[in-house]
């Protein structure tokens, strides 16, 4: 049986051609995953050992108690360490200590030579440069010029200053925390920091002034010990804390900070892993049903041969086994291939990520065995399980029953009992998610997974049913349209439900992903436009990139200048009361209302004016609040007040939770800064008004301001940055879905060899075939497009509510312009996967036809 099933194999090479494709482009996916994150991983983690490698005794200094921000900051904006000078030579007093090393860290975001931001935000580096007796600092070595020896001299990475367009000797224009500041360019350095080389920036001044610009005189945010040979980090370690003030600062040895990165990258790649290989299971899950699909076939085609098989003495269990095995080669044969392709894509997919600024270290491809194993036992397995079910009809066929037909239609029972099962699953689906319609939490979201996959499948059972309705629609418009071509395609097409419907399930599951995905975002976006277009009222929202604040001396210059007809400052901070937590936020309330729209439920502005805050109707309905009420309040300083609820509004993303009056909240906020500005103007705004408004808040390259458009873009880039990383992983699934409605077409094509030479004998031209089986193609794949972009709707209206828990203003929109380009699509699939099939089937030979058994 193991000899039969290799030539079975080696003899039906060109019809397993297609769903070894399939197989071998699911484990591709699979095995590309796995070979990206064991590569990556280990040249992230080599590039962190690599910086740790002289590192005995890391101390770090832990955010300040007393300080309002959360990063430990005062309200200036300059955080307060326990790491001095003294702790310093205290450590370095310590046995064992061959050096340390006092690191100041900071965030510098720098203006190019085109007045643009250089670098990715939260990735803009400061540090200070910490020359040896060399007059060198080993960590950043020099690639041109020297460093920085006084506050009017800074050093740049090489990257930074390429990216930036400065050479040596220039004039640096940046931003800390607010005005632009400006240095002059000394130094260029290298660095293999992963931070800078994923899209960062990296800039390096002397220890004064990189004290002055984040920290406070003296103070450091990082000491770094290196020890002698033969001390022992551990106890070292022990020596270090010892001199450590309580709560102010914690030391961790090299090892264990190893350790914890190691542990980290690790979560970070798994994160992205889990993501592509969920893609990589859909993949698999649609090459099932061709594989399945193509078993089938082939069994009904070789019965016979099983039936002699049966008739000298083969058990059923052999016949099963002899399919099994013959799966079992292909799938092998298929992941050898498939793996290799693999390797490429992650490879490919590794340059892709880095050309767009992921900025990955370098390092050699990662392979594995236990990576080789689980993709070779991924693809091997999928392939034995998608043929065991068509292994069992083979089996069950009678000797004499199959040597007297070539094909015998399917049991009637068999698709009563499907769809019967179908009809079960299908409803316990739909009512999960109905049930999901009523919900309005985001931790509802694995229910309504689970409903979908179970609404999914239902309807994937119930294809064959769905399928004689939908393609007699569809074939009532080809035979209007295409004649005697348009009904058989239509008649060949409902010949083998189960097979047309296994073909079009294999479209349908990528369609319906797809389409559910972009329903949501498309609605998500509308809310999101809508929401600005209610709310807010303001022509400009000012705030800078990295959210240190704006200066309140500078803003009020904005509300000055020529054309602002009102301006509004928020500072924000958070308050705890009766076990609920929100965030206030405190303004002007002569402004308030002339930069966003309030509709007040309860109470009205001026009640606020006259003292308490304004609670949105959200927050008021989780604790039972109403205007009137008062609260216990406690701020993020610590300090506790009675606060009165003087009016609840319908809910208003500008405002939040709540807001107050400046002069209630500005002493208890996070950081002496303003948050943002809202501008409301004369005349809508103008890009003089915003050069304007740019120099009198210092011409920082931090400023971020945005009109309607410009909040609407990025949301909207957000999106659809989200929407063209799902088509293009989903992308694989439809490709495989196209594989599918090619090898189907080509096997039901060979299975059909005698009818269409009968339908040639009786004069029907080349032609005419050939537009019989692309129609026979565009029914099937119109069938799967219909079902899917159905399937998906509905989908995406009953979890729709879901997303709307995040923004009041959400509402299901279709986009009906991408809807129909899905439905183009589906048909331009259906043209290009019969274009092979078509041309073999127009080409058979009359009379051979006619003669073929």
């Amino acid at each position: 049986m193991l000899r039969t099933a290799l030539r079975n194999v080696l003899a039906h090479k060109a019809r397993l051609m297609m769903t070894a494709l399939a197989v071998l482009l699911g484990v591709a996916f699979v095995a590309g995953t796995l070979i990206f994150s064991d590569t990556v991983g280990e040249a992230v983690k080599n590039a962190s050992a690599k910086n740790l490698k002289d590192v005995a005794v890391s101390v770090q200094a832990t955010s300040d108690p007393e300080a309002p921000d959360a990063a430990g900051a005062d309200k200036d904006g300059k955080r307060a360490t326990a790491l001095d000078n003294k702790l310093a030579d205290r450590i370095r007093a310590l046995p064992g200590v061959a050096s340390v090393r006092s690191d100041v860290t900071g965030e510098a975001t720098l203006a190019g030579k085109d007045d643009q931001p250089v670098g990715n935000g939260w990735q803009n580096r400061a540090v200070n440069y910490q020359p040896g007796k060399d007059g060198k600092d080993s960590r950043y070595p020099l690639a041109a010029g020297r460093g920085p020896a006084n506050g009017k001299e800074m050093a740049l990475a090489e990257s930074t200053a390429k990216a930036a367009g400065y050479r040596i000797g220039d004039t640096v224009r940046f931003a800390t925390d607010g005005p632009v500041l400006t240095k002059k360019l000394v130094g260029l350095v290298a660095t293999d920091d992963p931070q800078v080389t994923a899209g960062g920036s990296l800039a390096l001044f002397d220890t004064a002034t990189a004290q002055q610009l984040f920290l406070h005189p003296g103070q450091f945010d990082e000491l770094v010990v290196a020890a002698t040979p033969g001390t022992d980090q551990r106890a070292l370690t022990a020596k270090v804390r010892e001199l450590l003030p309580k709560d102010r600062a914690e030391a961790t040895s090299g090892s264990e900070l190893a350790a914890q990165q190691a542990k980290m990258i690790a979560q970070q790649n798994s994160a992205l892993s889990k993501t592509l290989l969920t893609f990589a299971g859909i993949a698999l899950f649609v090459g099932v049903f061709i594989i399945a699909n193509t078993f089938t076939m082939l069994i009904s085609q070789r019965s016979r041969e099983i039936a002699l098989l049966r008739a000298v003495g083969a058990s059923r269990r052999q016949v099963v086994r002899s399919v099994l095995a013959e799966a079992g080669l292909l799938g092998l044969i298929s992941s050898v291939v498939g793996f290799a392709l693999g390797l490429g894509i992650a490879v490919g997919l590794r340059a892709v990520l880095d050309a767009n600024g992921a900025g990955f270290p370098d390092g050699p491809v990662i392979i594995t065995p236990p990576t080789v194993l689980a993709a070779l036992a991924v693809g091997v397995v999928v392939t034995v399980l998608a043929a065991w079910l068509p292994s069992r009809k083979a089996a069950k066929i009678a000797p004499v029953e199959a040597l007297s037909t070539v094909e015998a239609p399917p049991a009637p029972r068999s698709l009563v009992v499907r769809n019967s099962l179908g009809a079960v699953i299908t409803g316990l689906g739909v009512a999960v998610m109905l049930w999901v319609s009523t919900l309005d939490s985001s931790d509802d979201l694995p229910l309504a997974m689970a409903g979908s996959m179970l609404t999914l499948i239902g309807v994937i059972i119930l294809a064959p049913l769905l399928s004689r309705p939908l393609v007699s629609l569809a074939g009532l418009v080809t035979t209007r349209l295409f004649g005697i071509g348009g009904k058989l395609a239509k008649e060949n097409a409902l010949r083998n439900p189960r097979r047309t419907a296994a073909t079009a399930s294999a479209l349908m599951i990528g369609l319906t992903l797809i389409t559910g995905m972009t329903v949501v975002g498309n609605s998500a976006q509308r809310g999101m436009d809508k929401m600005a277009a209610s709310d807010l009222t303001a022509d400009y929202k000012i705030e800078t990139a990295t959210y240190v604040g704006l200066d309140p001396e500078l803003s009020k210059k904005v509300a000055k200048l020529p054309g602002v007809e009102a301006m509004a400052a928020f500072q924000g901070t958070g308050i705890s009361s009766d076990g609920g937590f929100g965030y206030l936020r405190g303004t002007d309330l002569s402004q308030i209302d002339k930069v966003t729209r309030i509709s007040f439920k309860q109470g009205s502005l001026d009640a606020v004016r006259a003292g308490g805050m304004a609670i949105s109707q959200t927050w008021a309905k989780q604790h039972g609040w109403q205007a009137g009420d008062v609260v216990n309040a406690e701020f993020n300083d610590k300090k506790k007040a009675k606060l009165k609820i003087a009016a609840v509004y319908a809910d208003n993303e500008t405002l939040g939770d709540g807001f107050a009056d400046m002069s209630l909240l500005g002493p208890h906020a996070d950081r002496a800064k303003y948050d943002e500005l809202l501008v409301k103007t004369t005349g809508g705004g103008s890009p003089e008004l915003v050069k304007e408004i740019r120099h009198a808040l210092g011409d920082s390259p931090l400023l971020k301001i945005q009109n309607h458009d410009d909040m609407r873009k990025e949301n909207a880039g957000q999106i659809d940055t989200i929407l063209n990383m799902v088509y293009g992983l989903l992308g694989m699934a439809v490709i495989i879905a196209v594989v599918g409605v090619v090898n189907t077409l080509a096997m039901s094509v060979f299975e059909r060899t005698r009818e269409i030479g009968m339908l040639r004998a009786i004069g029907l031209a080349r032609s005419g075939i050939k537009q019989m089986v692309r129609l026979e193609s565009v029914v099937i794949s119109l069938f799967g497009a219909v079902l899917g972009i159905g399937v998906g709707i509905f989908l995406a209206w009953a979890g729709g509510s879901l997303v709307g828990s995040s923004f009041p203003t959400y509402e299901m929109v279709l986009p009906w312009g991408r809807l129909g380009l899905f439905l183009l699509i589906a048909l331009v699939v259906g043209v290009l996967a019969a274009l092979w099939p078509a041309r073999r089937a127009a080409r058979l030979n009359m009379l051979e036809a006619i003669g073929a058994q």
